[in-house]
């Protein structure tokens, strides 16, 4: 049985899912490490919600230029091509169904696709939700990267979301260390799981899992 997926293993396989040619956005925190993983030939162009496209991976070292930054104000290098434009212009390619995919984070992801990624309710967190709705309900498709399991061991895909909604019925697809899952019309998929038999996975998640396909 193959071992739990790091974060940057976690990265790699959903870069490498991604269709050449796509036009992509990468949320704040872990989905950012995507960037590090796609191939030369995939020719894939990745969006900053604060007005870039052509985003190249994360930079290091002598890379850095602490003007050029991603929504999460993490250092980027850009691509032969790059280009720059208002915050404004886009928020207009974000909510104009520009983007084929959007990678984001979540607290919680339920059943038929709802995202919950932006407060958790607590009336001491501070709300956050920033272009993650437009990008929700903009973007073809939304991947969701997370650890499947809390702190505190609870699951974060659920029957229904308990969290105030990002979007409703939006993701396609969700990547964890343990699990990826597709949801389907018929129900949530499990592709493959990852340091944990399929019937350990379906006695911790409180959502009826269909096996994966031979």
């Amino acid at each position: 049985m193959s071992e739990r997926l790091t974060r940057d293993r976690l990265a790699e396989i959903i870069a490498a899912d991604i269709p050449s040619g796509s036009f992509v956005n990468l949320g704040i925190g872990q989905p950012t490490l995507v960037s590090n993983y796609f191939s030369s030939d995939q020719k894939v162009t990745l969006h900053t919600e604060n007005g870039m496209l052509g985003m190249g991976p994360v930079a290091v070292g002598d890379e850095i230029d602490e003007d050029l930054i991603n929504a999460g104000k993490i250092p980027i290098t850009e691509l032969p091509g790059a280009s720059y434009f208002h915050h404004g212009d886009s928020f207009g390619i974000m909510r104009g169904g520009h983007l084929d995919i959007c990678v984001l984070g979540a607290f919680q992801v339920s059943a038929t696709g709802d995202l919950a990624n932006w407060h958790t309710g607590d009336p001491g967190a501070i709300p956050a939700v920033g272009g993650a709705m437009d990008l929700a309900t903009g973007a073809k498709e939304i991947f969701v990267m997370m650890n499947l399991f809390t702190k505190t061991g609870e699951s974060k895909l659920v029957p229904a979301c308990t969290y105030p909604l990002t979007g409703i019925g939006c993701v396609t697809r969700v990547y964890t260390d343990v699990a990826i899952f597709e949801i389907l019309s018929a129900g949530v998929r499990v592709r493959e799981t990852y340091g944990m038999e399929f019937t350990e996975l379906q006695s911790r998640v409180d959502v009826p899992l269909l096996p994966p396909e031979n």
